[in-house]
């Protein structure tokens, strides 16, 4: 653990047990610093998690100062989960299809959805933006660069990579549809039917149904709620399964909402590229932090191109759009062969209208007021779960993303749930969604991607007695 996080545990162990109340001054950066003996940049880098933990709000020319609210909220999930470490074929599709349509209804409350809300984006502008851009068409460029898809578009994703200290040229990237193409094109790139593919434990459940398409055989690797993959663990399974590749969320996990710390991160990708383990990497989640900068992707210290960096604008700016992308390094080759014989090219006036969006520099002013937005969400949902909740509710803080991984007391069996709360009108994503093994049965993930309206808060209230009732 390294200093500043240290520091924050310690601060945010005395918000919880009483120490620190709701308006307490923290201690200025120059006292903080003396008293501690690190640096003023330490103390900010500690402060700055707490904030985006939602323990801290910070006041212009004021200092920093506990939340409101913060001393009742339930603790954290704590244990790392423990799979059996086998490879077994995926058979989840039936199940998560069955979940997945019961909440296709704006007359559903969405805790169960897997996007925010979509008065949370741009669509106006961009669909000026658009307009604009196809009014001026070439039209060669319909067949320009048909399968790594549009030059601007890749430019401008370049240029978003070199910020984040990335060395990605336009040339190594291929626009696909959506992220989901670009994972999929990635396993199919370097697996074949019947391979063994390491994943998190729980996972994405669109990772699992990827998996049981391409009749691959998933091996759950140890998760933990807050830093992410256990990489001795996964050490552990290359050795045993012999994987042709893993699949790791790094930042933001869905479902659990953990981030990997960077130290963590660069242990990753040394370990896959001692063993020369393809990785596909799930960042579409990376840009809706909390917090004063973005979470580096592992692809930063991929010296060897053994990580294949997948992203999408559907979380950030367009969803509907359908525009995604990956940098697959070492095998730009063989993803690109993937995509011209799967789907060939990515809808043209999408990525030209996403590409006038970039360059006229409006993302940055929109993904500000989003993650406010987000963060602002985060913090109201956890207080209404805690109030509404079974006493012994543990739920995730996330710095970034839009989901809450919350773990029920007892035996609650959160498939019931699920069934329970659709009679009344409310979605959950019940823990089961999430892994091939039984470990998560009394899990629940909630989206918290739209406003905490009366609405919401009146779901949130009804699935908390309903729990209550079913552990009694």
């Amino acid at each position: 653990m390294k200093r500043y996080e240290a520091l924050a545990a310690d601060i945010a162990a005395s918000i919880q047990n009483g120490t620190l109340k709701p308006g307490d001054k923290l201690p200025s950066v120059r006292q903080a610093s003396i008293s501690r003996h690190v640096s003023p940049a330490t103390i900010f880098e500690a402060y700055y998690l707490l904030e985006a933990k939602g323990l801290v709000r910070s006041k212009d020319r004021s200092g920093h100062y506990v939340a409101a609210g913060v001393a009742r909220l339930p603790p954290e999930p704590e244990s790392v989960s423990r799979p059996d470490g086998e490879a077994r074929p995926v058979v989840i599709s039936e199940l998560v299809l069955g979940i997945l349509e019961s909440t296709m209804s704006r007359d559903v409350v969405p805790l169960g959805s897997a996007f925010p809300s979509p008065l949370l984006f741009p669509f106006d502008r961009l669909g000026r933006a658009t307009s604009v851009a196809i009014s001026r068409l070439d039209p060669w460029t319909t067949v320009d660069n048909l399968t790594l898809g549009s030059q601007a578009l890749r430019q401008q994703i370049a240029l978003r990579y070199l910020i984040d200290g990335v060395q990605v040229g336009p040339d190594q990237i291929v626009i696909t549809n959506g992220a989901m193409e670009a994972l999929n094109l990635c396993l199919s790139a370097v697996c074949k039917a019947g391979d063994a593919v390491l994943v998190e434990s729980p996972c994405f459940y669109a990772c699992l149904q990827a998996l049981e398409r391409l009749g691959l055989h998933a091996v759950e690797v140890a998760t933990d709620p807050r830093t992410g993959i256990d990489v001795d663990a996964l050490e552990a399974a290359i050795l045993r399964h012999r994987p042709k590749a893993c699949w790791v969320m790094t930042n933001f996990q869905n479902p659990l909402g953990s981030s990997m710390p960077e130290a963590k991160k660069q242990a990753l990708v040394e370990l896959i590229t001692r063993h020369r383990l393809p990785m596909v990497e799930d960042d579409v989640y990376g840009e809706l932090y909390c917090g004063s900068h973005r979470p580096a992707p592992t692809k930063r210290f991929d010296g060897e191109g053994w990580v294949m960096h997948c992203s999408s604008f559907s979380k950030t700016l367009a969803p509907g759009y359908r525009v995604g992308w990956v940098s697959p390094g070492r095998f730009l080759r063989e993803v690109t062969y993937q995509k011209l014989t799967t789907s060939l090219a990515t809808s043209i006036p999408a990525q030209l209208g996403i590409a006038r969006y970039l360059e006229r520099g409006s993302l940055e002013r929109h993904l500000r007021a989003l993650r406010l937005d987000l963060q602002r969400n985060r913090d109201q949902y956890i207080e209404a779960i805690s109030q509404h909740f079974p006493s012994g509710t543990k739920v995730s803080r996330p710095a970034g993303g839009y989901f809450l991984w919350i773990v029920l007391p007892g035996a609650i069996d959160a498939l019931l749930l699920h069934r329970k709360a659709m009679q009344a009108g409310i979605s959950i994503a019940p823990g089961p969604m999430f892994s091939t093994s039984p470990g998560f049965g009394s899990c629940v993930r909630i989206n918290f991607g739209h406003p905490l309206t009366t609405r919401v808060e009146a779901a949130l209230q009804a699935l908390g007695r309903t729990a209550l009732r079913m552990g009694k």
